[in-house]
């Protein structure tokens, strides 16, 4: 179910990310259990879930809108790829984005910088994320694709 008819069906029980992200994954469209990472421009965690098996998740990563260092690249995106994480959400930027764009993950981002980030192990796994203008918990359902980002508590399909 896409997200347009996921508001029409469901509009008190979805929440709506209002923010003006962009598509930057091969896939538009996708959608699962939400993990979350905060962190200011380090992206240790980020490498570290991408680790991890991804179970069909969506990982959402809340870098404080930072557009000064990129919090994914090709090689982190292809390991999430690989391990089976069907997004990641960026509350920031990327970099790589021509490689991400050929990659079978859903990827929506502020934009793009080419400059990595510092990797000082810093940052939060699997906590409570607020921006905007809604909350998204671990746990959480989101499914994303060509008009916006949703979050529900359950899977609303």
């Amino acid at each position: 179910m896409n997200t347009c008819d996921l508001c029409d069906l469901h509009d008190a029980q979805v929440r709506v990310l209002d923010l003006p992200l962009r598509d930057f994954g091969g896939r538009l469209a996708f959608n699962g259990l939400v993990s979350t990472i905060r962190a200011d421009e380090d992206n240790s965690r980020v490498r570290e879930a991408v680790a991890e098996p991804g179970q069909g998740r969506v990982l959402v990563v809340d870098a404080g809108g930072s557009t000064r260092r990129a919090m994914l690249g090709d090689l982190l995106a292809a390991k999430a790829a690989e391990n089976g994480w069907a997004g990641v959400v960026v509350f920031g930027v990327i970099r790589d984005s021509g490689a991400i764009g050929g990659l079978n993950l859903g990827v929506k981002a502020l934009g793009v910088c080419p400059r990595k980030t510092d990797k000082l192990g810093e940052g939060e796994r699997d906590v409570d994320v607020e921006f905007g203008g809604i909350r998204i918990r671990p746990g959480d359902w989101l499914c994303a694709d060509e008009d916006g980002v949703v979050v529900a508590d359950t899977d609303l399909r």
